[in-house]
């Protein structure tokens, strides 16, 4: 095993998510809630805002390991991006953010998204590869009836407010449509 994959297992041990970003070089804002391992082989191009979001198993990419074609004709060529994430962002589960995005301030990225180009601020994104759906506004326009105020509970009852709530209060998502129909 490499130095690096060494010290990367071990650190992975001892730090947290956000501990292990910083050590590693990237750059995070202040009340960040980070929640993957998953860095790239350039964290130090990583630039995080404030109060940003990032969940479980998102994924970094800061190189274009496709230069790889291109190696018997030029056997030492590397190409990078700077990721830069603005402040007041979700990432959501599992998204991949590619090599030289900018997501701007108070951005939504769908979870299993995979963000090819960047995003403005004030945007919904989703998908693979990741399309605009609204803008922030609108999601909130159409999700605010749903909200349920749950922090203040104990576990136990969070569940039984959950198990009890009535259709109307829960997300249901519509068939998609057959093609041709």
């Amino acid at each position: 095993m490499q130095y690096r994959q060494l010290r990367e297992s071990i650190l992975k041990l001892f730090c947290s998510p956000e501990q292990f970003a910083r050590k590693l070089g990237a750059r995070i804002g202040s009340n960040c809630r980070i929640k993957t391992y998953y860095w790239g082989s350039e964290p130090f191009l990583i630039e995080i805002g404030n109060h940003v979001h990032i969940t479980r198993d998102v994924k970094f990419v800061t190189h274009d390991g496709a230069v790889w074609v291109f190696r018997e004709q030029f056997p030492d060529v590397d190409v990078f991006g700077k990721i830069t994430i603005g402040d007041n962002t979700f990432i959501g589960n599992e998204a991949m953010i590619l090599p030289g995005v900018r997501i701007g301030s108070n951005c939504i990225i769908g979870a299993m998204s995979v963000v090819t180009h960047s995003i403005a601020d004030h945007s919904v994104v989703a998908g693979n590869p990741a399309k605009y759906i609204c803008s922030t506004g609108d999601y909130f326009e159409r999700i605010k009836s749903y909200f349920q105020r749950t922090k203040h509970l104990t576990p136990s009852q969070r569940d039984q407010l959950i198990l009890n709530l009535p259709m109307d209060q829960q997300l249901v998502k519509a068939v998609l449509k057959m093609p041709g129909s």
